[in-house]
């Protein structure tokens, strides 16, 4: 008869959680007999050295910025370490940056800041010393912009010992936590001296706002796509002239006299009590050129900060409407304002987007030179309070459908220097009640024409204008009409006289 073997019970469930917390505390205790142990790392060495203090008895004065600021406290920080010495020198810490919620003094005073853990089946601990040489690391460095087609180099994490303005010494911390933790860049100072701590901070911040790269700018906000968090884009700045644009006359003179006029006259203003914060509405149909004229006032004030706001980006008001003070004379743009500042009985509980824009619009102050121009295609529904009330809105413009002048400067404009074969004055006539946009889409569909009749240059005869009239107010082509800014039930003109020359069969209604 053979032998059976007869397994071993398998341990108890309480036993097993007994050996867990037994090897769960005997590795609490090793690691705090290593930290016993441990020498002071030589960043913290190196930073009591130079402050001339335990490192118990080091103060920490700091200022959290958001994130797209973070170009301008290096530029602080640049132009404050300039006038101390030529060539400073970042250092880091082991493992800088991995810890987003510790400020630079409890990461080089902590112990455990010595030691760099891995968390896992492989749990174990190595000196921070062994992961980088000396156990001081290398400072961080990324990009940001400084304009539309420029960038500059920037501290993500590092140290740098520098002296504050009374001479004692401190050190400069720039910390940018948004890789691990929340979107926002921090500015730390560390000195044996309060006093010279803030000192030193207020003196980098004056610095930052002499040096603010955003100043003279055109802006717009944007939204991370990782955090949710505000980022501010640069965008070039438009070319263009007053010939650029075709209004009814005397519009774009009443325009610039109350945008322009009032910034070259801001001094006297102010001396005769005037106020100098002003607000312009642009309305009208889509596609008559108010986003055009917001270009052109972009361009005429050529030495002001632009920040323009539309769709989702106007929720960005209150940080645009601060921005816009602190960088006067500057020009606040919200396009289609009517898809958030609808009439309050629109919306059952109110729109908290609408009461942001008017508390920003309100905060500014009378004597900024800031101006707030809105658009819409909906004046008829914008909320009465933006549209009326003294001190947001004090003067409205409407940006008609152009009239058979204007639409004559329209073709004119558009076509430019290209070859015309055709009497432009039924072409003018046939496109009664069309949007500026409705004129320049015809422009290009006419040039594709001649092109495709072999003509190379193209030229723009009566046949290719005729052709493309019938086109766009085919029935096909009612949406087209409707994004260019034509009313859903009104047609241009489609059809073309004994000449072949094209005419208004039908007027709008």
């Amino acid at each position: 008869m053979g032998w059976v073997s007869i397994p071993d019970p398998p341990p108890a469930a309480e036993d097993l959680r007994g050996l867990a917390r037994s090897l769960r505390q005997l590795l609490e205790f090793g690691t705090q007999a290593l930290l016993e142990d441990a020498e002071p790392a030589e960043v913290a060495l190196r930073i009591s050295g130079h402050l001339g203090c335990e490192l118990t008895a080091i103060v920490l004065v700091a200022e959290r910025f958001p994130k797209w600021e973070h170009v301008n406290v290096q530029r602080g920080v640049d132009a404050y370490l300039r006038t101390q010495r030529d060539d400073p020198e970042w250092f880091g810490t082991p493992g800088s940056g991995r810890h987003p919620h510790e400020d630079i003094l409890s990461l080089i005073s902590s112990p455990a800041s010595q030691f760099v853990m891995f968390r896992g089946p492989r749990a174990h601990l190595i000196r921070g010393g062994d992961a980088v040489s000396g156990g001081r690391g290398a400072a961080s460095y990324g990009t940001a912009a400084v304009g539309p087609e420029e960038n500059t180099e920037v501290v993500t994490f590092g140290l740098v010992a520098a002296a504050a303005p009374d001479g004692a010494p401190v050190v400069i911390g720039i910390r940018d936590e948004s890789q691990f933790g929340a979107p926002v860049c921090n500015l730390e100072i560390l000195a044996a001296d309060r006093e010279a701590a803030a000192a030193t901070r207020d003196e980098i911040g004056r610095l930052m706002r002499v040096h603010d790269v955003f100043r003279g700018q055109v802006l717009s906000f944007t939204e991370s796509e990782h955090h949710g968090n505000e980022l501010v884009s640069f965008l070039p700045r438009p070319a263009i002239t007053a010939q650029d644009i075709v209004l009814p006359g005397g519009v774009l003179d009443s325009i610039e006299q109350h945008i322009i006029g009032i910034a070259e006259w801001s001094q006297d203003l102010l001396s005769a009590g005037q106020h100098l914060k002003r607000g312009l509405l642009l309305h009208g149909p889509p596609g008559t050129g108010k986003t055009h004229t917001v270009r052109y006032l972009t361009a005429r004030l050529a030495e002001s900060t632009v920040i323009l706001l539309t769709g989702r980006s106007i929720r960005f008001i209150d940080a645009a409407a601060a921005l816009a003070r602190r960088l006067q004379p500057s020009m606040v743009v919200l396009e289609d304002v009517d898809l958030v500042a609808t009439d309050r009985d629109y919306t059952p509980d109110g729109n908290p987007l609408l009461f942001s824009l008017l508390d920003a619009m309100d905060g500014i102050g009378a004597d900024a030179d800031v101006t707030f121009v809105l658009t819409t295609n909906r004046a008829d529904i914008l909320e009465s309070a933006l549209a009326d009330r003294p001190g947001r809105v004090d003067l409205a413009i409407e940006i008609p459908r152009p009239d058979a002048g204007c639409r004559e400067r329209l073709f004119r404009l558009y076509i430019r220097d290209l070859a015309v074969d055709a009497d432009l004055e039924p072409v003018v006539a046939g496109t009664e009640g069309v949007t500026a946009s409705f004129v320049k889409e015809m422009i290009r569909r006419t040039v594709l024409a001649s092109l495709r009749a072999g003509e190379r240059p193209p030229v723009l005869r009566d046949a290719h204008f005729t052709a493309v009239l019938a086109e766009m107010n085919g029935e096909r082509q009612s949406l087209t009409r409707s994004l260019l800014g034509v009313d859903a039930g009104e047609d241009a003109g489609a059809g073309a006289d004994p000449d072949g020359r094209p005419v208004c069969h039908r007027r709008f209604r």
